[in-house]
């Protein structure tokens, strides 16, 4: 850029594209100087170097590990310098400054163009879209607000509802336990009583049987009714027998 038309361009202007660039490098340098000094601190505190033998080799460490990032940033912002130079603050050729009588007058042309009236009704536009915007964002914050509120509703609605039945499953399935338990002590009951029929009649029949065996056979024999007796009598006066 030194010695072309874009220097000799930025100097009538008054400005200096290189000041700019040695305010960012040197801006570059000082907050790696900072971090770094951060670094050494940090790592001093967790070392515990104060004041040991440590101490040197950690600064030396620390200065070594600087000196390669500086380095390697150094010639990164060196390509940056140029390109900023060549492209950024880089004028075309054949461009040239306008006069000062003909800035003026391109100045005060656009001026009566773009006049009050016109600026003032931009202005308005602006400000009913911006009021308008205003508006929408207060009513969907408040629908927002609304639905916000319909599923906390909602929620504890459903929890409540889910609590519920819950309970009233744990009461179903006890009642239905309670049912069970008292049906099968019925059923318990109504077995022993039947059971114990049961014996008792057979019982009975064994009872019955020995008195046929020792009384009624006996009277058959005296009063010559085993003569008497039918077939069928008979038959089953010695099967009973044979069961005993």
């Amino acid at each position: 850029m030194e010695g072309s038309g874009s220097e000799t361009i930025f100097d009538s202007l008054n400005l200096k594209p290189q000041l700019f660039i040695n305010e960012v490098l040197n801006c570059v340098d000082d907050l790696v100087d900072e971090a770094f000094e951060f670094f050494h601190q940090q790592a001093s505190t967790l070392l515990k170097t104060e004041g040991t033998d440590r101490a040197e080799y950690l600064r030396k460490g620390v200065a070594y590990i600087q000196n390669m990032i500086q380095s390697d940033m150094d010639k990164r912002l060196t390509m940056w310098e140029k390109y900023c130079l060549r492209h950024c603050f880089g004028v075309p050729d054949g461009f040239s400054l306008p006069k000062a009588n003909e800035s003026s007058g391109d100045c005060s042309m656009d001026l009566d163009a773009l006049g009050d009236t016109e600026l003032d009704a931009q202005l308005d536009s602006l400000r009913e879209k911006l009021t308008l915007v205003g508006k929408e964002s207060a009513e969907l914050n408040r629908e927002l607000q609304s639905l916000e509120r319909q599923s906390v509703l909602s929620n504890r609605c459903t929890g409540s509802t889910n609590e519920a039945l819950k309970l009233y499953e744990e009461q179903l399935s006890h009642d239905m336990f309670q049912e069970l338990v008292k049906t099968a002590s019925e059923f318990r009951t109504k077995l022993e009583k039947v059971k114990t029929k049961r014996v008792e009649q057979t019982e009975r029949i064994r009872t019955e049987r020995m008195h046929l065996v020792n009384g009624d056979f006996c009277g058959i024999n005296h009063g010559n009714g085993l003569f008497n007796a039918a077939l069928e009598e008979l038959e089953e006066f010695i099967a009973d027998t044979k069961t005993m």
